[in-house]
C-alpha cells in the first residue's frame, strides 16, 4: 500500500527556449492563469502534506508571481537536469512519504490520473505514460518480454529499435521517498546532454528488484507539455472547450462552444445564454435566464436573473440585479450596482455608482461616484462632473428625477425627488424636489458673422 503521507514536487526551473520570451515558461498564462498555477491547483486537490516547487530561470519572478505562502520554494541555480532538480528538493521531503512528481509546464494533468498513479506507488515506482503516434523527442518506455518496464531511454540516447516504441514517458511519476533518496544519490550524467536524468531511476528500480508499473492515460492533452507558443495556444483551446462542455452539461446555452474564453470561474444558472466571443475573467456568476450578447467582457461580477446584456459591453467588479437591460457598448466599472429593471444603454459609462430600480441611462452618458434613486431618467449626453482636479465628489439624484439631455451635474450636488433639469444645463447647486431647474445662457443671434474658410495655398 502507498504511504498515506503525500509530498508533491513540481519541476519548474526551465527557461523554455522555444517560447522565445524572457518570461519563465511556467509563468506564461493559460486561461488567464500561469501554467504553474494550474499544476499547483491540481496538486492541492490531492491534499499533500507538502508542495515543493523547484524553480530556476527567471529567479525570484516565479515565486513572486505565484505568491502562495503554503509552498516550499527551492532554487535550482544550475539547470543540470530533472534528476539534479529532485536532488535539490530531497532535503525538504518527508522520509516516510510518497512523492508525486509533476511538471510545471504540463498544466492539464488530471487529479484522477494522479490518484491512480498514487495507488500504485509506495513500495514500487509508478509512471504515468501515454501512447503517441509520433513519439519523436520523448523518452521511450522499454519493456521486457513479459511486458515489464525495464528502463526509460531518452530520444537522443535511444537506438533505432527503441525509437520505434510508441509508449512514452510523461515525466510524471510517484515513488516512496526511501527509494527515491537512495536512487538520487546514484545518479550520473553519462549521456549526450551531460545532465542528471530522473528517468535513470527506472533502471535502478529494476536492478534493485523494486516493481515498476505504469498508469497509461488515453488523454494526450492532460500530459502535453508547453514548449512553444503554438503548444500554449493548442492547450488553451483544449481547456476552453472542456470548460464549455461542462457549462452546456449544466444547462447553459452556448451559441458556439469553440468561441468562449473563461479565465477564472464562471457559474451560470439554468437557461443562461452566451453568444460568441465572450470573455469571463475572475469570478463571474450568471443567474437563471441571463443572456449575454456577443463579444462582451465580464470580470468579477454578479448578474441577476433575467438580465440581458447586449453585445460589446464591458463589466468589471459590478453587481447587477434581476431583469436589467445593459448595452450595447456599455462600460460598467468597479463599484457599479444596478437595482432591478434598471436600463443602461449604448455608450454609457458608470463607475462607483448605485442606480435605483427602474432607472434609465440610455445614451452617451457618464455617471461616476453617484447615487440614483428609483425611476430616474438620465437624458443623452449627461455627465456627472465628479473630479475637481484633486478630489472626487458625489452626486445624489432622488427618486423620479428627470435629467434633460446634455446636462452637466457638477459634484458635490443633490437633485431632489421628482426634480426636472432642463436640457443643456450646467448644475452647480442643489436642485429642489419637484421643481424645474434650468441653467442656460440666453440665445443670441450675431448678424453678419461669417464662418471661417480655409486659406488658399
Amino acid at each position: 500500500m502507498p504511504s498515506t503521507l503525500l509530498n508533491v514536487v513540481i519541476l519548474a526551473a526551465g527557461k523554455g527556449t522555444r517560447m522565445y520570451s524572457q518570461l519563465p515558461k511556467v509563468l506564461h498564462k493559460l486561461a488567464g492563469k500561469p501554467l504553474l498555477g494550474h499544476v499547483i491547483d491540481s496538486a492541492r486537490q490531492l491534499k499533500p502534506a507538502k508542495i515543493v516547487v523547484v524553480y530556476g530561470y527567471g529567479g525570484e519572478a516565479v515565486p513572486e508571481a505565484i505568491a502562495d505562502q503554503g509552498i516550499i520554494w527551492v532554487k535550482q541555480t544550475e539547470q543540470l537536469g530533472t534528476g539534479h532538480a529532485l536532488q535539490q528538493a530531497m532535503p525538504h521531503l518527508d522520509s516516510d512519504a510518497t512523492t508525486l512528481i509533476l511538471l510545471g509546464d504540463v498544466p492539464l494533468v488530471s487529479v484522477e490520473s494522479c490518484q491512480g498513479l498514487l495507488q500504485k506507488a509506495g513500495q514500487q515506482l509508478a509512471l504515468l505514460t501515454v501512447n503517441k503516434a509520433d513519439s519523436t523527442g520523448y523518452g521511450r518506455i522499454v519493456r521486457n518480454a513479459n511486458a515489464g518496464i525495464e528502463a526509460i531511454v531518452e530520444h537522443k540516447d535511444a537506438s533505432e529499435q527503441q525509437r520505434s516504441i510508441n509508449e512514452v514517458n510523461t515525466g510524471i511519476m510517484a515513488v516512496g521517498n526511501s527509494h527515491l533518496a537512495t536512487w538520487l544519490k546514484r545518479l550520473g550524467n553519462d549521456n549526450q546532454q551531460r545532465e542528471y536524468y530522473l528517468t535513470d531511476i527506472v533502471a535502478m528500480a529494476v536492478q534493485d528488484g523494486v516493481p515498476v508499473s505504469a498508469e497509461i492515460t488515453q488523454d494526450e492533452s492532460q500530459v502535453a507539455g508547453v514548449n512553444s507558443k503554438q503548444d500554449l495556444a493548442g492547450l488553451e483551446r483544449v481547456y476552453q472547450l472542456r470548460y464549455a462542455t461542462r457549462l452546456m452539461q449544466a444547462g447553459v446555452t452556448l451559441h458556439d462552444p469553440f468561441r468562449i474564453d473563461v479565465r477564472g470561474d464562471l457559474h451560470a444558472g439554468s437557461d443562461a445564454e452566451i453568444d460568441v466571443g465572450c470573455v469571463f475573467e475572475g469570478k463571474v456568476t450568471l443567474a437563471d435566464g441571463v443572456r449575454i450578447g456577443a463579444y462582451c467582457i465580464i470580470k468579477d461580477s454578479n448578474i441577476g436573473a433575467g438580465t440581458v446584456v447586449a453585445p460589446f459591453s464591458h463589466m468589471d467588479q459590478v453587481n447587477i440585479a434581476n431583469d436589467c437591460r445593459i448595452g450595447p457598448y456599455a462600460r460598467l466599472r468597479p463599484g457599479t450596482e444596478l437595482s432591478a429593471q434598471a436600463h443602461i444603454g449604448n455608450f454609457v459609462e458608470i463607475k462607483n455608482s448605485q442606480v435605483g430600480a427602474g432607472s434609465n441611462i440610455n445614451h452617451l452618458s457618464y455617471i461616476g461616484d453617484s447615487t440614483l434613486g428609483k425611476q430616474v431618467n438620465i437624458g443623452a449626453g449627461t455627465i456627472t462632473c465628479n473630479y475637481d482636479g484633486a478630489n472626487k465628489h458625489r452626486t445624489v439624484i432622488g427618486d423620479n428625477a428627470f435629467i434633460g439631455s446634455d446636462t452637466q451635474l457638477v459634484a458635490p450636488v443633490t437633485i431632489g425627488d421628482g426634480a426636472t433639469i432642463g436640457a443643456g444645463s450646467t448644475i452647480t447647486k442643489n436642485a429642489p424636489a419637484g421643481e424645474l431647474t434650468i441653467s442656460r445662457g440666453r440665445q443670441t443671434i450675431i448678424k453678419g458673422w461669417k464662418r471661417p474658410v480655409k486659406a488658399k495655398k
